[in-house]
């Protein structure tokens, strides 16, 4: 399935997770902010949202520090 992700598009396997997204964008799950189809994710939910075709995908990475 084809989707986009901060507006470039990427493929991936059928019945793929957010949680599946963010490991093949080798991203600290803890520290990442993820939208679909401009819904909120909580991160609770990452491992059960299955994304769909054509879904549009945004992640943030949070930085801390001063």
């Amino acid at each position: 399935m084809r989707v986009t992700v901060n507006d470039q598009d990427r493929d991936l396997p059928e019945g793929a997770t957010v949680a599946d997204l963010i490991a093949a964008l080798a991203l600290p799950g803890t520290r990442v902010a993820v939208e679909v189809n401009r819904q909120l994710v909580r991160r609770a939910d990452h491992a059960g949202h299955r994304l769909a075709d054509k879904d549009r995908i945004e992640v943030v990475t949070l930085v801390g520090g001063g």
